[in-house]
């Protein structure tokens, strides 16, 4: 990051009020020696917004956002540090610090870089107009431009020729910066250089700031390629920038949403059509730098491609690039279009409402990856379905971030539960034992408030692994719960890896046969090489814990206490989660960190009503 002194700092702070910058997105009101207005980081209707210009900086009751010039720019314009500094500095009238030869002289090569392109821009659209430039324009409104979307977009025509060369070096410009930002191309075997772009239309790339950069250019006829884009230069590298960002980025931050569509008229066609805040990126896969670019500006941007079988394509190689990435509260959302269709054709043919509504309809990025796995996966095996259970776990594992991922692979969990269950029983037909294996006084599973058993061993992931024992072992002695608890139990996961391949194993057999019993059961996981872990879960032992997991137990106390073990399971999980939540909060303070640890909070002091001290009593 660019180290700045606190004198120049200071110097911007005293050249630019805090109120001259504010009052660009709020309307202030003045009120004594203080400005008040509506917060811009929430939608309020009673002002809690207040501006000092005495005391430099800026505060939201509301949300408690409190900051300077600098923090206002960044918060609402989505900038870094440095931009703010830059954008402010260049607003005050002062140059930016230097603070060596080298970086003065980067500095004015840059410039005389910039110069250049700049230039080309103005070329490029001032042939659009001329009579050379007749076809582009036509094709441009053929496909719908308006005149002040042609202008927004600094749209252009590359004649034929060497025009723009020649135009530069008519204006005294020197050809090594053309040739560097490739406004050129080198000419071979001692040939002269030439135009780049020829008889393209022409889309100007810009950065951050509106600055154009480089440059893609469009075929209206037949011929390959349909698109030319620059190649990387000093000023411009694809796999960092987005196409439309310098005029999406206030939308964006006013919306807290950004679209990122598939080419430069998907992102023309929905500014025109309201969709304001859409981005393209530069022909290349999306890559790391650009979603953390994103992430700066909404939390969930929506991918937009196209229908067709490449957008589909593009959309799952997002998909694999975002997994490892994934953090608490940031993902992606994909909004599927219909086969053979753009963002470009719907909001022409279909109009503006047609669009919102397959943004409204987008679908998480867990959806996405999952529709990838299961459509790679027949189920018709027990191989198979191994198979689709392996490979999920290990796309969960992609996950850096260990609370994304155990919420991946809770997720995937459940999904695969749903997925190999049969369909429901038919009404009257037990999926527990059979009538006639019913033990005697049996009644259909209910809630009962009886006391339990007694207390747990004092350490929190001591008392889980008992607790998952329990919960196993009472199954595995009343299989006729069944029902009532493979939801829930399908949906966890054992910190003991070989007890909860167990649980799985279980969950899945139980799910796949209605008509079940002790025996099946345990000759079923037994056969599966689960001999070991069941002698231990069915050791006397256990029932100090739970007597109620005992095979003599009534099957009303095997069912409140399963109940009551699962929820203290839970919120052991929730603990977790929220200690988890706590760390990255100190380690990485942030509002996303602050929201994501004040929700668990919230949760967690929900249910402290709960007792969670271990069970009471032992019912024997």
């Amino acid at each position: 990051m660019a180290s700045f002194s606190p004198q120049f700092l200071d110097e911007i702070r005293t050249r630019i009020s805090v109120s001259s910058v504010v009052g660009r997105r709020v309307k202030l009101i003045r009120k004594g020696r203080e400005y008040v207005g509506l917060s811009p980081f929430s939608n309020e209707k009673s002002p809690s917004f207040t501006v000092s210009d005495e005391k430099g900086f800026y505060h939201c009751f509301s949300t408690q956002e409190h900051g300077d010039i600098f923090t206002f720019m960044m918060k609402t314009q989505n900038l870094t540090f440095p931009e703010a500094v830059e954008r402010l500095a260049e607003e005050a009238g002062l140059e930016m610090p230097r603070q060596t030869r080298e970086e003065v002289e980067q500095a004015q090569r840059g410039n005389e870089l910039r110069e250049t392109v700049e230039a080309a821009c103005g070329i490029f659209e001032q042939m659009l107009h001329a009579p050379e430039g007749a076809r582009a324009l036509a094709y441009l409104k053929g496909r719908g431009l308006s005149d002040a979307t042609i202008k927004r977009f600094r749209l252009g025509y590359a004649p034929s020729g060497n025009v723009v060369k020649t135009k530069l070096l008519a204006r005294g410009m020197a050809e090594a910066p053309m040739l560097e930002t490739r406004m050129l191309s080198p000419g071979k075997d001692g040939r002269e250089s030439f135009d780049f772009f020829r008889d393209r239309v022409i889309f100007p790339i810009c950065d951050a700031r509106g600055r154009p950069v480089a440059f893609g250019g469009r075929i209206m006829g037949e011929g390959e390629p349909k698109y030319l884009n620059s190649p990387d230069t000093p000023l411009f590298h694809k796999g960092q920038m987005l196409y439309g960002l310098d005029l999406a980025r206030n939308a964006a931050a006013d919306k807290r949403e950004i679209i990122i569509a598939e080419g430069y008229m998907d992102v023309i066609a929905l500014a025109q059509a309201g969709f304001t805040h859409a981005v393209a990126p530069l022909g290349t896969a999306l890559t790391e730098l650009q979603l953390e670019l994103l992430w700066r500006m909404a939390p969930e941007p929506t991918l937009c491609f196209d229908g067709d079988k490449a957008g589909r394509a593009a959309a799952l190689r997002a998909a694999e690039r975002a997994l490892p990435m994934l953090k608490p509260g940031y993902s992606l959302r994909f909004a599927l279009l219909p086969p053979g269709k753009d963002p470009d054709d719907i909001c022409r043919n279909a109009g503006p409402e047609a669009m919102a509504e397959l943004l409204a309809a987008a679908i998480p990025l867990s959806d996405v990856v999952w529709r990838q796995l299961v459509g790679e996966h027949p189920i018709d095996t027990p191989e198979r379905r191994a198979a689709l259970e392996r490979d999920a776990s290990a796309k969960a594992s992609q996950i850096a971030d260990g609370t994304v991922q155990t919420q991946y692979a809770r997720l995937f969990r459940e999904r695969l539960f749903e997925l190999f269950r049969p369909s429901k029983a038919a009404p009257g037909k037990n999926r527990g034992f059979p009538s006639k294996n019913r033990p005697k006084g049996y009644e259909s599973p209910r809630l009962s408030t009886a006391p339990i058993n007694r207390a747990l061993p004092p350490d929190s992931h001591g008392q889980r692994r008992v607790r998952e024992r329990i919960l196993l072992a009472t199954l595995l002695n009343h299989p006729e719960i069944s029902e009532h608890v493979e939801e829930r139990l399908g949906s966890m996961a054992f910190s003991d890896v070989r007890l909860d391949s167990l649980r799985q194993t279980a969950v899945i057999h139980i799910a796949q046969n209605s008509e079940l019993d002790f025996a099946g059961l345990q000759a079923h996981l037994a056969n599966r090489g689960f001999g070991d872990e069941l002698a231990n879960l069915l050791d006397s032992g256990i029932y100090v814990h739970a007597g109620f997991a005992r095979p003599s137990a009534p099957v009303d106390q095997a069912i409140a206490g399963w109940d009551h073990t699962f929820a203290l399971c839970h919120g052991a999980e929730l603990e977790a989660d929220l200690k988890r939540a706590e760390i990255e909060l100190a380690e990485n303070p942030s509002e996303q960190a602050f929201a994501t640890f004040k929700a668990l909070q919230d949760q967690s002091r929900a249910g402290a009503g709960e007792d969670d001290d271990g069970l009471d009593n032992d019912t024997h």
